[in-house]
């Protein structure tokens, strides 16, 4: 570019608003003359704050656009990729740091690349969960296509990785607990993420884990095209398009990953190679890279990881809960802090209550309702056992108070586990004070539980969470009678 005088690079600056009249005339009155080259103005307006290298170096390229987009004023590129570049800036109402991140010029012909963009966008910024970088706002016109983030000062998880090389067990569930609850919010919205991934987790200077790029991020029945990476774990490991519990698969690499310092699966460019099934089933045991880890960290991450869909985690909420028992038995930290956290369903549940005192439905259903839960109730037992043999499936989990109902109360419960079209659903029971004795006559097993009075409401909500969480026998099918065909 041919070289030209600061009076012409101060008219410039105006023109784009990048200085004011008044920061310009600061500037001279500090270099005492109007006649040094531009480039000297330009770094007299660098140190005072004025402007950033990166809008220096431009200006000195003859670039006359790209500094602005909508509100947002671009201070430096933060980072680049396939598909787009992410750039810190500047709200220029408010002065609010943020992220920017603009769809590179090559792929704005690319109507399916704008389409993933521009949808990108519109999930996340249905999110607002501090697991998940926040959207803004988004711009689609023409040949720009943007949107703007909240800024996370530190790294993607990966490229920490590579300079810590691995973390300390509890750092890393630490690390693990955010992400799942990130997954478990998006899935409340009906979200699954489908390209978790080291390299689409920010970890803030505070090591707080972030969820980014939903670009591929579907609800069920969406025909969205899907990572060569999910799509050849669901072919090994023969689990159904799209399934929630393949994030759960992926969660459990990054664990495994952040313990070993190198990753689970093999690392290739090569679609075939991403997609054989020998990359899943040839795993190292973590036990056998990190000897030492404490047993319940060792089974966390083999059971997220486990090849066969219906013995991995079902869902967030059941890997969340295990992580945080890890934690607590071997630090001793509280669980409690973000117990509504965990006891919010994944979609709305349905929970049905059978108590006889009025207000105490009144309190358990509020309790209920707060976190997401539809709630029924019925003062009569036998009533809710007669409305599963009307309507199967009416709730997703029963609680029976036994408190003052008594003894039906117990049967009631008792008859919901062993019946088989109830007994693959949740139930609790909760027990009076004077009716401890009884818990030895209630049929307890992996999806039905005893509480024992007084409770709290965050154990009651947790409780519940943990039993729709754990995997229960399906019903059994109805097999015709061939005599009848």
């Amino acid at each position: 570019m041919p070289t030209i005088s600061s009076d012409r690079m101060a008219q410039r600056l105006l023109e784009l608003d990048l200085a004011t009249n008044s920061e310009l005339q600061d500037a001279w009155a500090q270099l005492g003359r109007r006649d040094a080259p531009a480039e000297t103005l330009l770094q007299c307006l660098m140190a005072r704050g004025v402007l950033t290298n990166w809008q220096a170096q431009r200006l000195l390229s003859d670039y006359r656009i790209g500094f602005f987009f909508g509100n947002y004023k671009v201070l430096y590129l933060a980072g680049s990729g396939t598909f787009a570049r992410v750039y810190r800036g500047v709200e220029r109402d408010t002065e609010r740091v943020v992220a920017v991140k603009v769809l590179r010029n090559r792929h704005v012909e690319n109507a399916d690349v704008v389409a993933r963009f521009v949808r990108e966008a519109k999930v996340a910024m249905q999110f607002r969960h501090p697991n998940i970088v926040e959207v803004i706002d988004f711009s689609s016109e023409r040949d720009t296509h943007y949107f703007v983030m909240e800024f996370v000062e530190g790294n993607n998880l990966r490229d920490f990785l590579k300079i810590r090389k691995h973390m300390d067990w509890q750092e890393a569930t630490r690390v693990c607990i955010g992400i799942a609850e990130g997954l478990r919010y998006a899935l409340q919205k009906g979200y699954i993420h489908r390209d978790l991934k080291v390299s689409n987790v920010l970890l803030s200077s505070k090591a707080e884990p972030k969820l980014i790029d939903f670009g591929l991020a579907a609800k069920k029945g969406e025909e969205i095209p899907r990572t060569v990476d999910y799509a050849g774990l669901e072919k090994a490991t023969g689990a159904p398009k799209d399934d929630p519990r393949s994030d759960l698969f992926f969660l459990g690499s990054i664990y495994y990953h952040m313990l070993a310092g190198k990753a689970a699966l093999g690392e290739s460019r090569d679609r075939v190679a991403r997609g054989a099934r020998s990359r899943f089933i040839d795993v190292v045991p973590i036990s056998h890279v990190m000897p030492g880890l404490p047993a319940d960290v060792v089974r966390i991450v083999e059971r997220a990881m486990d090849l066969n869909p219906n013995r991995r985690y079902q869902t967030p909420t059941e890997i969340l809960l295990e992580l945080r028992q890890a934690l607590q038995r071997a630090t001793g930290e509280p669980i409690t802090a973000r117990q509504d956290i965990l006891a919010q369903p994944e979609s709305q549940q349905t929970v049905m209550i059978v108590e006889s005192n009025a207000e105490n439905q009144g309190v358990l259903r509020e309790g209920l309702k707060r976190t997401g839960y539809r709630v029924l109730l019925t003062a009569d037992p036998q009533r809710a056992l007669d409305r599963f043999a009307e309507t199967p499936g009416v709730a997703d989990c029963v609680i029976f108070c036994a408190n003052e109902i008594g003894g039906p109360a117990l049967s009631a419960f008792n008859r919901f586990a062993d019946d088989e079209k109830t007994r693959h659903l949740s139930a609790v029971i909760i027990l009076g004070a004077d009716q401890q004795g009884w818990k030895k006559r209630a049929r307890v097993n992996n999806h039905c539980a005893v509480l024992n009075m007084p409770i709290k409401l965050g154990d009651l909500r947790t409780t519940v969470a943990q039993v729709l969480a754990r995997e229960a026998p399906e019903p059994e099918a109805e097999v015709a009678d061939p005599a009848s065909s």
